[in-house]
């Protein structure tokens, strides 16, 4: 990934190093070398795809941050930050275009157009997400955003791994569903840490999807059981944008069930990740795939 940067000019290679420095679970990569290993892939092909994986990621990151206006991640400053807004597009833009450089590199057609579908995917999601998901509670809208947002590349990790390890379309079909779903339980504990972890912690004000006019799931929870509830009837006449309203509700949602039940439509995310693992036989690869779905729900709440 930091190759990606030479002979590049030196702010370039300057911020690529700063974002890759700060770290991340690396969970995407992962899955693409773990699936890949499982199904006898060629180890060159999966460690340039999992490098691509994972540099789109960041991109989407540095976007992402930009958008939001946040100044930090995992504790380190942001790009925007430090840079002019236009600098941080140029820089994310030229992330994008190396990770689909790389993609090229696995010299697989169907990758390249699976690679290139699933950032299509990412980017309309963000602008629905922008323009008409503010203060909607629909469980459909929600579970169309979460895909979007990061089950679309889990999913992509997975059945792209599966597809250059020239793996039959049931075994292709089967990593997907494994990526979707464990994709899907990711996203959920996010939203969950959102209302659960400290400031501190997530480098944002807990509740900051709220803040921002997102409602997920535990908020989803606690709307359909509290009908008639004020503050949830102001979310969506624009309710969001009353800091103190938000705090009543983040504080209702936890000390209510609704972050177990989020919780537990997590694991039952998790449960048919691991129901898809059980067609292939036991192994490193498959019981460390087997670690990492449960993993997702075990982060620290």
């Amino acid at each position: 990934m930091r190759a990606q940067a030479d002979e590049r000019h030196p702010d370039l290679r300057a911020a690529l190093e700063h974002l890759l420095s700060a770290g991340g679970k690396r969970v995407r990569p992962t899955i693409v070398l773990l699936v890949g290993n499982m199904l006898g892939g060629n180890p060159d092909r999966l460690v340039t795809l999992s490098a691509a994986v994972e540099l789109l990621h960041t991109a989407t990151l540095v976007h992402d941050d930009l958008i939001d206006g946040a100044l930090l991640r995992r504790g380190t400053p942001t790009l925007n930050a430090r840079w002019s807004p236009a600098a941080t597009v140029l820089t994310g833009d030229f992330v994008f275009a190396r990770a689909a450089k790389l993609a090229a590199e696995t010299e697989s057609v169907p990758v390249m157009k699976y690679f290139a579908e699933t950032l299509a995917v990412i980017v309309n999601g963000e602008l629905t997400q922008m323009f008409t998901s503010k203060g909607i509670a629909n469980r459909d809208n929600y579970y169309q955003r979460i895909y979007a947002k990061t089950a679309s590349l889990f999913e992509t990790c997975a059945y792209t791994a599966a597809m250059i390890s020239n793996a039959g379309d049931e075994t292709c079909e089967t990593m997907r569903q494994f990526g979707y779903n464990t994709g899907m339980a990711f996203q959920i504990v996010d939203d969950i840490l959102d209302f659960t972890s400290d400031e501190g912690t997530v480098g944002k004000p807990v509740g900051s999807d709220l803040l921002n006019g997102l409602i997920t799931l535990p908020a989803l929870y606690y709307i359909e059981s509290h009908p008639g509830n004020s503050d949830v009837d102001e979310l969506a006449e624009g309710g969001y944008a009353d800091p103190q309203r938000v705090a009543r509700l983040v504080a209702a949602v936890r000390a209510s069930d609704s972050i177990q039940k989020a919780m537990g439509e997590a694991n039952r995310f998790v449960d048919k990740a691991l129901a898809a693992l059980s067609a292939f036989p036991a192994g490193n690869e498959r019981e460390a795939l087997i670690e990492l779905a449960r993993y997702i729900v075990d982060r620290e709440l």
